[in-house]
């Protein structure tokens, strides 16, 4: 059964290649799609959706490169929507 997972990562998450390690990552687990975004007050929004397993993976392994710059995430979990097709920078 696929998920949805949106997380929004706060912290030094601009300017340092947040978005493009999120994509890269996302992109390496085949059967995962949405997006990620910067958000007008500093953070970064991922929307995520995929088996539930690949996606806890996929932030797994961007905590891991990235955790040094996120000090705290807010994480919803919801059913799938739909809708992506691969995973994308939205501006």
């Amino acid at each position: 059964m696929n998920e949805r997972c949106t997380i929004h990562f706060e912290g030094r998450v601009q300017g340092v290649g947040f978005r493009v390690t999120a994509r890269h990552v996302a992109s390496s687990f085949t059967g995962l799609s949405g997006w990620v975004r910067n958000e007008a007050d500093g953070s970064v929004m991922m929307v995520v959706e995929g088996e539930g397993a690949d996606i806890q993976e996929c932030l797994d392994e961007l905590r891991q490169r990235m955790g040094r710059n996120i000090v705290r995430e807010r994480v919803e979990w919801d059913d799938a929507a739909g809708g992506f097709e691969g995973f994308e920078i939205r501006y």
